[in-house]
Formats: C-alpha cells, structure tokens, sequence
C-alpha cells in the first residue's frame, strides 16, 4: 500500500471514533463572551486533557481577559517535528462560536449534537469544530503510522476568532510565534465539493452611525429635526456614492466588487406619533484590497459634514471592525500548489480566488506567511441547524495528512 492509501485506511477506520469526539467536543458550549456567551476555556480545557490522553503534545498559552469567569482566554499549541525541511506548517482552528440565536428556529438542541443521515447537527460543528477534529486526527493518524512531516506540524486550537482574535491568533503572533518559511493552512472557509482555495480577502469595514436630530410630537414637526428621516436618506446616499466611487472589479473574488450594505436599525422612540430625535444603524462595508480604508474613511467624513450642514443635525461613528486587508497569498506559493495537488489526488479541481470575509488567514498574511483557507463544508457558519458532513470531515483528515507529507 501507498502512504496515501495508509493514511485512508486509518482515518477510515477512526470514523466512530471521530464522531464521538466532534459530539463531546461540541457538547461544551464555548459561545464568544462578545455574544453573550462564557468563552472556550471549558472547552480548551477538555481539549488539552483529550490531547494529552493520546499522547500527543500540548502547550497552553492564556491571555488575560476580565470578561470570562476564569479571567483567561486560553490557545493550545501542538506540535509534531518535521524531516528536516526548513519552517512549519500551521493549521489554525478556533474553538469559540457564535451564540446559538433564536432556538425556535433550531430543530435540535443547539448544544446537545445529534447525529443524523450522514451529519453532525449543532451549534459550532461546521464552524469551527470539523476543523479541530481533522486537525486532531491527522496527528494520531501520522503517529499511529510513524509518518514525520515534513516541516515541522503546528496545530493551533485558539480563542476569540468570531470577535477578532484579540486574545486568540493576534496574541500569539504578538508573542513570535511564527517565523520566516513558515506557511499555513486555516482550515475555516470552503465550498460543498472542496474545490475553493482561499488566498485573498477583501478589507472589513464595520461602521455603527449616530445622526442627533430633535424629537418632537410628530404633528408638529417644525419644532423637531427628524433624524430619523436624516439618518435614511443618508443611509441612501452614502451607499450609492460609495458603489459609484468604488466599482472597480477584481475576479478573484465572489463577488468580484467592493460591497456596501445596510445591516441593523436599532430602535428609536417607542410611539408612531413621536419624530426620532436620534437615530442608528449600520453599514457593512467589504472593499477589495486594491483600496485604501482611509480613503473610504475620507468619503464617509465628507459626505456627514454636508449633511450636518444641510439638515442641521450631528451625525458620528465608530467602527465595530476595522480590517485592511493584506496581500493576498501568492498563487504560486508552495502551500497553494501543494494543497492543489492533494485535491487532483482526490479527483477535485481546485479553484483558486478571494473571499469577502475575514478569517485567521488574514492576520499570518499580514506577517508575511503564505496562508490559504480551505475545507469541505456546506457553509452553515452562524445558521440554525448548523451540521457538518460526517463523510467531508474524514476525507479532510486525510487532506491534511496528505498536505504534512508532501
């Protein structure tokens, strides 16, 4: 038998037992304090005691942070030593979700994973919990073959991915962890048939506007600025000016332009007969790296000033995220052509391009290290009735293992 063939027989054999672990994995809420939730550190802790039990290593890394009962964010960091070849190859997983939202809408219990026709049904299995289990079974798939990588093989399984990594990859990368020659793998962006490779990602702009008028009774509104009104019409006129400016093209990405959307209203006065007299929501904004935020930044400053002016109002913002998007990975760089091919074995034809949204690839590529984001799933992140494909996880694990030993 081929190596290749080795590696499939032994993660064949470890289906159940991967089941089992994504299941108990997942039982463990670790929903993002930013959402409401306690964080990973039960999880972390489960995890670490899993790891060691197989006798494989495990570094734990913590960060302050006064906004989970333990006071601690904690990362693990498991390594395997390579044959030689200079650097290491990273695959990044995070162990925190999203909050389980409204459970009308869930069939199952979000946090109780049921197995079900093929998937694994609950909150956080796609997202980010099949990365974790491929990325923990292709090490005790190479250790029960003897197999070494070639570079050295860093999993790292971080906190706070889903509110900015913060304490999560951006602490670790503070700390020096990665290296010249390293490249890496994140393993938390896909499409159903495994064929999309990651190696760009467009700028995030998350931008929370406040525009003050002057409340009123609504039947005499002279005596009132209604910023509701205000607040509406420069919603409209912002997004129009800025799909105007910015309507440049990139094929790379899906969808290949900048895209600027309306997302939440909040709420403003609590009677139908009363003009708001203040007024707040938000815009998406996703730009292709080819522009600079700033810029972006200069047009919304712009064009609140003429509106201050015009209707008399105060019109502020802050930015929920700000993300500029760094150099996409080289298509050409050897994790690319390496992971490639690892998908012609399996009889898949990569596709290579960008992304709108924001993943840990972001923050190595702003160090300089060649990363993708790839993996099988059916892009269920933040969804109710969020599974994953029990079959797309095995054959995942085997992608990894392949990628280590190429």
């Amino acid at each position: 038998m081929s190596t290749i063939e080795d590696v499939a027989g032994v993660v064949e054999s470890l289906r159940d037992e991967m089941v089992k672990f994504l299941v108990d994995l997942c039982s463990i809420p670790a929903v993002n304090p930013s959402f409401g939730g306690k964080g990973e550190y039960q999880r972390a802790v489960w995890l670490a005691n899993f790891l060691e039990e197989h006798h494989l290593p495990v570094e734990i890394m913590e960060v302050d942070d006064d906004s989970v009962p333990e006071g601690k964010r904690p990362n693990l960091v498991s390594c395997l030593p390579g044959s030689g070849e200079q650097g290491t190859l990273w695959f990044a997983g995070h162990m925190d979700t999203v909050a389980a939202g409204d459970l009308n809408t869930w069939e199952t219990d979000p946090f109780s994973p049921v197995v079900r026709d093929g998937r694994i049904y609950g909150r956080g299995v796609e997202d980010n919990g099949q990365a974790i289990a491929c990325m923990v079974y292709s090490l005790i798939t190479l250790k029960r073959l003897g197999l070494q990588p070639k570079k050295d093989l860093g999993m790292l399984f971080v906190s706070d991915e889903e509110a900015g990594s913060t304490y999560g990859l951006k602490y670790l990368a503070d700390q020096g962890l990665f290296k010249p020659g390293d490249e890496a793998l994140i393993p938390d962006a896909g499409v159903p048939d495994g064929s999309f490779i990651e190696v760009a990602e467009k700028s995030i702009l998350w931008c929370r506007f406040t525009v003050i008028g002057k409340e009123t009774h609504s039947s005499q509104p002279h005596n009132g600025i209604n910023a509701g009104w205000v607040g509406s019409l420069f919603a409209v006129e912002l997004i129009e000016t800025l799909r105007l400016k910015y309507r440049d093209r990139d094929l790379l990405f899906d969808p290949p332009y900048s895209t600027f959307e309306l997302t939440q209203k909040f709420a403003n006065v609590s009677s139908p007969n009363v003009v708001p007299g203040k007024d707040v929501f938000t815009v998406d904004f996703r730009i292709l790296p080819s522009w600079d935020l700033d810029a972006v930044v200069s047009d919304i400053e712009q064009l609140a000033t003429k509106y201050e002016y015009q209707y008399k109002v105060a019109i502020s913002y802050d930015f929920l995220q700000r993300v500029s998007a760094p150099l996409p990975t080289s298509p050409e760089a050897a994790v690319v052509k390496k992971l490639s091919n690892a998908l012609i074995q399996r009889g898949i034809s990569p596709k290579i391009g960008g992304i709108g949204g924001g993943t840990c690839a972001a923050i190595l590529r702003e160090l300089g290290i060649p990363a993708v984001a790839w993996s099988t799933l059916d892009e269920l992140a933040h969804q109710p009735n969020e599974y994953t494909i029990i079959n797309n996880m095995l054959e995942d694990t085997k992608t990894f293992a392949a990628l280590a030993l190429a």
